[in-house]
Formats: structure tokens, C-alpha cells, sequence
């Protein structure tokens, strides 16, 4: 079984990789053979730019293919819809399209939602973009198997690129075969915390779930909510449940249930656990009123942290990046961050509690450039992979992610974190046994739908945990069965 074969990559690599190694970009060896279309690297120092005469363009001595000087035109789908993402990216396009004026970028900045439902409209009707974003996982597996996503090993193996993490490269594979260039960064997920109203209440960062429970009842006595949560968003919710989970039982029940086999269930006791808990807090009043209507992408959430009637907030270590745009005074002054705290009993039992909720691939570009007979639109292929990788991956953008607080998923990268919080995150990030792919990524798309309008009704207090799992498993062995 293919996905389960990729579950069990994606949990080998993920935990043994670190950031080691200097450098962004790496010549890697050719795949054999000839390509009348590649710009040869300069044999020596002396030819230090290798210029590519048909597109004006100077390569810096990489080795990249050649671009067409004929007019064309690639519809590039991203996320992008809030600062600093959306200059950034838009930056990267102005620069390639500055050095390739002939080539137009329609670039589409799609609302984060309701993307996953988009993109799949968009291919069942013959309407996919040429380069879209994605966050890797079953999902990317399930492009690629319907003819939306081209197979770009050899390029990779051929062409210059940056010098990923381990982690990142393996979440952009699928199969052997490697389906996207990492560009959005590492991303790990934290508890962010108001340090003033920490510090007012006499507050200590908590360690265990015992000890973060009386830290919201001590929040909720003195008129504080103790999670912003927007969970219309729904994934947004799902990063309790993940935690819960794990917390509870490692990785062990959900990559059982991810294989529906030897009795993996979304009915086992770390999923009955995590829900039983997560309805315990709602009806506590640890969440805002309203939790299901309170949407992540206009930032309800963060708007809670601002005016001090929420305390925390588990979020993805994006969200450095977001508060310091809005404020970056009030976000130096109030913000600090901690890592998930440890089930005390769980860990009693041997339970590891360094399992992360995150991922090394933040996203991924993939290309579906191919002709109407199917074949490959060589051409609109090579210049998606150099916009990919060369413009999106350069000196200019990276430093544009380091200033705006992420992290580049490229060796060498974590040496120069100055931000104190980002600098616990990576922290956290590197010392977990295990990373975990969110859930909403890992899982097969049709899965991924019924886990989310999950989190709607745990959280709804609509249904038991007993009958989420019961959902989510129908779904996943409908998906398996599909395989």
C-alpha cells in the first residue's frame, strides 16, 4: 500500500533529520545523457557567469535549463493573502519576469480555506493552474496519480537547486519520485503567550497538561479566555486534537489508524482521550464564545491575543512572522512562546513526549505543464522549475523570510535565527523524535474533508468523540479501499 509505505518514510526521515551544512545552493551531478537545452556551468572560476544568450539572462555560473525567448504565459496559484507572504512572493514573481520579460506570470492569490476544495475543482475541470502551492502529503500523492503534477526527479537530479533539509526533500517525494521544490520554510506548532498577563496573574510557563489546565482556570477566574481559537477554519482546531493525540500515545495510534490494520481506529483511547479532553475545555469556557464561526484568515484570532481578552494561542510558528508585521513593538514586549505540555500519565507509562506537530516542507511547488495530448510542456516545465527554484529559493527572498521571522528549510539557515521565540521553536522542532505532518496535509484528501467538519462538531459539542472517530474511520478505509 503506497500511502503506507509514505507514512512510514515520512516518520523515518522526519525524525532523524537536522539542519547541518552551510550553503543555498548545491550542484548536483547529472542524470547521464545529453539535454540540447541546459546552460553548462562554467568549468572554472575564470567564467564566473555563464550567460544564457537566447534569454538575456545571467545564471551566476548554475547549471540551469535554457528558457524559451517565445512569448508565454503560466497561471501560478499561492495562499498568499496576507503580509509579509503576499509582498514576498509577488516580489519573487517581479524578479523572475524582470530577467524573463517574455515570460508573463498570472499569479492568483487564493484564500487558504478553501484552497484544497479550489484546486480540486479547478483540476476536474481541465482548469488547473500551471504551478500551484500545496503542503505535500497524500493530498500531493493524489495530484500527481490524477496527471496534475510532473515528475521532476530528473530535473532535480540534473539541474541546480538549493540544498534542502533532508525532510523537506522527503516530503516533496512521493514514490521515488520527486514532486515539488520546498519553498515556504519549516514550520513548527507552539503555544504562544502573553507575557504581561503572565506576569500580572503571577503565571508560570506550564510543563504538563495538569499544570496548563490551572493556568486556565486561574485565566478564566480573573475574566481572561485562555485559548484564541478560530476554528471556522477548522485545521485550526485540529492542532489541539493532533496534540492531544500524541501526547497520549506518541505516534503509535495514529499511524494505526492512518492504516485502518492490527485494530487501528480513530476510536482508540489517545483519540477518545484528546476529544473527551478538547469538550472538557469548551465547556469550561477555555475557548471564545462563538469558536466555530471565528475565522483564521482575517486573524480573529490574533485579534483576541491583541486586545487582551485571550492569553494563548496554538498556532504555527508563522505566526511570528504575522504579529511582528502588525506590531512589532507589542510583539517583542508580550509575546513569548512554549512548546506543548507533557501528559504526566502518559509519560508514567513510556510514553515519548516529544512528538512535534509541524512540518520541514512548510510548502511545495508543483507543475502541471503538460501539452493537450498529455505530454510534457518541456519548456513551461523548465521555467517553472527555475521560478521555483531560483527565485523563490534566492538570497533576496530567503533573507525576506529570515526578516519576517520563518525559516528557510535550507541547510545552514537555523545559524542565523536572531528572534528569541522562533529561535524556541526551532529549538522544539529539532529536539522532537518525531515530527508530525498535520493532519489536514497527511491525510488523503476525501479524509481530510471529514476530519475537519470533525473539528466543527467536537468542538460544536455536536458529537462524541466516540462518533468523530467512528467518521473518520468509515472515511479513511473508503479511501484505502479506493487505493
Amino acid at each position: 500500500m503506497k500511502n503506507k509505505v509514505l507514512a512510514i518514510i515520512f516518520a523515518t526521515v522526519l525524525a532523524a533529520t537536522t539542519l547541518a551544512g552551510c550553503g543555498s545552493s548545491a550542484s548536483a551531478p547529472a542524470a547521464g545523457g545529453s539535454d540540447n537545452n541546459a546552460t553548462e556551468a562554467p568549468a572554472s572560476g575564470d567564467a564566473a557567469q555563464a550567460t544564457d544568450a537566447s534569454a538575456g539572462k545571467q545564471t551566476d555560473g548554475k547549471n540551469l535549463p535554457t528558457l524559451t525567448t517565445e512569448p508565454m504565459e503560466i497561471t501560478l496559484w499561492d495562499i498568499a493573502t496576507t503580509e509579509p507572504a503576499k509582498t514576498n512572493q509577488e516580489e519573487a514573481v517581479k524578479r523572475f519576469m524582470a530577467d524573463y520579460p517574455n515570460i508573463k506570470i498570472n499569479q492568483v492569490h487564493q484564500q487558504n480555506d478553501n484552497y484544497k476544495q479550489q484546486l480540486v475543482v479547478a483540476m476536474s475541470s481541465g482548469q488547473a493552474p500551471n504551478m500551484y502551492i500545496h503542503w505535500a502529503g497524500g493530498p500531493m500523492a493524489e495530484y500527481y496519480k490524477s496527471g496534475y503534477a510532473n515528475d521532476i526527479t530528473d530535473m532535480y537530479a540534473k539541474y541546480d537547486h538549493p540544498e534542502f533539509i533532508d525532510a523537506a526533500v522527503a516530503q516533496a517525494t512521493y514514490d521515488g519520485k520527486m514532486l515539488a521544490i520546498p519553498f515556504g520554510g519549516l514550520s513548527g506548532c507552539d503555544i504562544f503567550y502573553n507575557k504581561t498577563i503572565f506576569k500580572e496573574l503571577g503565571l508560570e510557563v506550564p510543563t504538563t497538561i495538569d499544570e496548563l489546565e490551572a493556568v486556565c482556570a486561574k485565566l478564566k477566574e480573573n475574566g481572561i479566555t485562555p485559548f484564541s481559537l478560530a476554528n471556522a477554519s477548522k485545521w485550526t482546531g485540529s492542532m489541539y486534537y493532533m496534540y492531544l493525540v500524541a501526547r497520549h500515545s506518541g505516534n503509535a495510534e495514529f499511524d494505526a489508524a492512518y492504516t485502518q490494520e492490527n485494530g487501528g481506529s480513530f476510536t482508540s483511547e489517545a483519540f477518545i482521550y484528546a476529544g473527551t479532553k478538547i469538550q472538557d475545555w469548551v465547556k469550561k469556557g477555555y475557548f471564545p464564545d462563538g469558536v466555530n464561526s471565528l475565522t483564521a484568515d482575517d486573524n480573529q484570532d490574533r485579534a483576541l491575543l491583541y486586545d487582551g481578552s485571550a492569553a494563548m494561542m496554538l498556532h504555527g510558528s508563522w505566526q511570528v512572522a504575522g504579529i511582528q508585521s502588525d506590531n512589532e513593538e507589542w510583539y517583542k514586549e508580550n509575546i513569548g512562546v512554549f512548546r506543548f505540555p507533557e501528559d504526566t500519565e502518559a509519560k508514567a507509562k513510556g510514553v515519548p513526549q516529544d512528538v512535534e506537530i509541524g512540518t520541514a516542507i512548510g510548502n511545495g511547488f508543483s507543475f502541471n505543464c503538460f501539452n493537450d495530448d498529455k505530454t510534457v510542456n518541456q519548456e513551461m516545465l523548465d521555467a517553472c522549475y527555475v521560478l521555483a527554484t531560483q527565485y523563490y529559493n534566492d538570497d533576496t527572498y530567503n533573507k525576506m523570510q529570515m526578516d519576517g521571522g520563518n525559516i528557510p528549510s535550507i541547510k545552514g539557515f537555523d545559524a542565523q535565527i536572531e528572534d528569541p521565540n522562533s529561535k524556541v521553536v526551532v529549538d522544539v522542532f529539532f529536539n522532537a523524535s518525531n515530527v508530525q505532518l498535520w493532519y489536514d496535509q497527511y491525510l488523503p484528501a476525501s479524509v481530510t474533508e471529514v476530519h475537519k467538519n470533525c473539528m466543527t462538531e467536537l468542538f460544536g459539542l455536536e458529537k462524541t468523540p466516540e462518533q468523530i472517530g467512528q467518521e473518520q474511520d468509515e472515511a479513511m478505509k473508503k479511501a484505502i479501499a479506493e487505493q
